[in-house]
């Protein structure tokens, strides 16, 4: 019987080709580097949902006046 073909994805952070495998504890990414470059962009809040052209951006609650 054949053994199974490695299946290969696009690290999200720098796009190489990443196993996605068991073995390899930071998939989808490539290396704990990216992993964790991804944990910091998530952490500053670099990553954010657009609002649609037509929806107001909710009030600011830190205005306290």
């Amino acid at each position: 019987m054949a053994a199974a073909k490695e299946r290969l994805v696009s690290c999200p952070h720098c796009g190489k080709g990443s196993p996605w495998t068991t073995d390899n504890a930071y998939r989808p990414f490539c290396s704990e580097r990216c992993k964790l470059i991804d944990l910091g962009q998530w952490a500053s809040e670099s990553y954010r949902i657009p609002l649609p052209e037509n929806q107001q951006q909710p009030p600011d609650n830190n205005d306290e006046t």
